[in-house]
């Protein structure tokens, strides 16, 4: 008895601690400021990064915490730096994750070029947090994600000083960063040559395995430790519909619309769950051989 008395003792001792090591507390709110990485980030329920991190963080025991979600798609530094009182400070969030540069830096590449010239995005960037900490919000940076997932592209070389600066200015005011273009790179090597886009749907905006790639980076940074982010990890891989299957719909013709249509209605079946159910017999054939 005493023996199980001390061991109880250890085990609670060590939730302690690792509880007192994340930076989120209890009635915490997070403000998620971003572009449209950020806003499809929040708009997918399912698989997006900010209901993902939110989820995480509660199942470390964190209670009453909520999101101010603040991604708007095509903003850039000096977009969010004029919203920054409206969308963040004006909702009071004890902290603020901050993800701009992509834009930033793709934007100068259109035929039109207009995106952010590498020094007024330091000075953008050092105001928003400047004005973030003035207003007492604690403030963890996201080094932006790639721009096409190859590492050699144009604009993925044009990109590396602005994830440096914000490197840089995480180290000198001492924030807290998650380095997702570090991160993300890792995971597409760990994936291989697979063809096509791995973690993203578009060379940019995250897909499911994207969405979770961003979130364990910032768990981490949170201070989650990796063992429990690898177990959410693999929750979150298992959990059904949060890929689609090659194009958002399956294609096929009148006829045979109709035909599966017809069929539905008399099981009494959704046309999702009856294609899920197919691609699930096929996939169940794969694990079989």
């Amino acid at each position: 008895m005493k023996l199980f008395s001390v061991m109880a003792a250890a085990v609670f001792a060590c939730s302690m601690l690792a509880a007192s090591e994340l930076l989120v507390k209890d009635g915490d709110k997070i403000a998620f400021l971003g572009d449209s990485i950020t806003a499809q980030g929040n708009g997918n329920k399912t698989s997006g990064y900010v209901h993902l991190v939110m989820e995480g963080l509660k199942a470390q025991g964190l209670k009453d915490i909520s999101a101010v979600p603040a991604g708007v798609s095509g903003h850039k530094s000096t977009q969010m730096l004029a919203r920054l009182e409206k969308d963040v400070i004006a909702k009071k969030p004890q902290w603020m994750l901050l993800s701009c540069g992509v834009n930033d830096v793709w934007h100068q590449f259109y035929k039109k070029p207009n995106g952010v010239s590498l020094e007024d995005y330091k000075k953008n960037i050092t105001e928003i947090v400047d004005k973030a900490q003035a207003a007492g919000i604690k403030v963890m940076l996201l080094t932006s994600t790639m721009i096409t997932e190859n590492s050699r592209d144009k604009k993925n070389v044009a990109l590396k000083p602005y994830n440096d600066f914000l490197l840089e200015l995480a180290k000198e005011r001492n924030l807290p960063v998650a380095d997702l273009n570090a991160r993300m790179l890792r995971e597409l090597r760990a994936m291989g040559p697979l063809p096509g886009n791995r973690l993203t749907g578009d060379g940019v905006h995250m897909n499911a395995m994207g969405n979770v790639m961003m979130a364990s980076g910032i768990l981490e940074a949170f201070g989650v430790s990796p063992e429990a982010v690898a177990k959410l990890r693999d929750e979150w891989f298992a959990r059904p519909r949060m890929m689609p299957i090659g194009s958002t719909q399956v294609r096929v013709s009148v006829n045979e619309y109709m035909k599966l249509r017809r069929k539905a209605a008399k099981d009494k079946q959704r046309l999702d769950d009856i294609v899920t159910k197919v691609v699930r017999d096929y996939i169940g054939t794969i694990d079989a051989n």
